[in-house]
């Protein structure tokens, strides 16, 4: 895989690169295509975990299981009938509270768990974030393994799931080498502890803090010692300004959760579900315009994109 931008260090992230970094073969059944959990969904944002699991599976993700609050769960059950639908305890505002309980079992099946879409409380998302980590060390959900050779599942963390990580910094062993962060800038200015203002470096610098492969901007970045001696860095050299619009987040992390469960190193689920993300504002936009398609409508490209990318 080669070919660095020129007004960069990066390795710009073409066709011609993802089709020599090829995705895992789709196998026979759904249990062979992975299992995502997304965490998330608010009473009054169930919506981005709607379009995080709708991206997982189109993504080729083979069974999705949304864990949202509980008077939101039904709704979204019928919505998408592909998925299982569990109902999160929940504030009288509607918010997630962190109790594992009703999730414990997936939390040990999974293959990639993703954490934020539609959470909407600050501090409920840092004791949620605190109760993963305190039972991942107490031993639980480590019997498994992934591409990444840590054991138990991935774990894709968006929207206020990051800025509760900040707070949870010295507690995050038990998932480094497992991470996959996807900040917008402020996101990453909020994990910096200051504004983000050369995205190459802030990027780098917040992977080997964490231990996290991390999208930002069409830039990824991965620490040194997952697959590789020394840092690397991918950059998107597509996709137009209409994703900038509500819900592009929830989709971006969907695909990456979805293509990271299909059995991808967290590298390659970034760097290929980052790039599908932006042809497909890229596909929207010679049909539609550059502004105003809608995220929901991103999904769908990403099928016939992987296949064009397929041969």
């Amino acid at each position: 895989m080669s070919g660095r931008s020129d007004s960069s260090n990066a390795t710009l992230v073409t066709p011609s690169l993802l089709r020599e970094w090829p995705l895992p073969a789709p196998g026979q059944d759904k249990y062979s295509r992975g299992s995502v959990l997304v965490i998330g969904g608010a009473r009054a944002t169930p919506g981005a975990a709607l379009l995080a699991g709708v991206t997982a599976l189109r993504a080729g993700a083979g069974k999705l299981t949304l864990a949202v609050a509980e008077s939101a769960s039904v709704q979204l059950g019928v919505a998408l009938p592909e998925c299982g639908s569990i109902g999160l305890p929940e504030t009288a505002e509607g918010s997630v509270k962190p109790e594992l309980d009703r999730i414990s079992s997936y939390l040990d099946k999974v293959d990639t768990i993703l954490v934020g879409p539609g959470l909407d409380d600050l501090d409920l998302a840092g004791q949620l974030l605190a109760a993963l980590l305190e039972r991942e060390a107490s031993g639980a959900g480590q019997s498994g393994g992934n591409p990444d050779g840590r054991g138990g599942p991935a774990v894709v963390l968006d929207a206020y799931a990051l800025g509760a990580l900040v707070r949870l910094e010295d507690q995050v062993d038990p998932w480094r080498g497992r991470l996959i962060l996807t900040p917008n800038p402020t996101e990453a200015g909020v994990l910096l502890g200051r504004d983000a203002d050369d995205l190459e470096k802030d990027l780098a610098e917040i992977s080997e803090r964490f231990d996290a492969v991390v999208s930002c901007q069409g830039l990824i970045a991965q620490p040194a010692g997952l697959h590789a001696e020394e840092p690397e860095l991918w950059k998107i050299g597509t996709g137009y300004g209409g994703l900038g619009t509500s819900g592009s987040g929830d989709v971006l992390s969907g695909a990456i959760a979805g293509l990271r469960a299909r059995g991808t190193s967290s590298a390659q689920a970034a760097c290929w579900g980052t790039h599908l993300h932006a042809s497909a504002a890229d596909r929207l936009a010679s049909r539609l315009g550059p502004l105003g398609f809608l995220a929901r409508e991103l999904a769908d490209e990403l099928p016939a994109l992987m296949l064009e990318l397929s041969v």
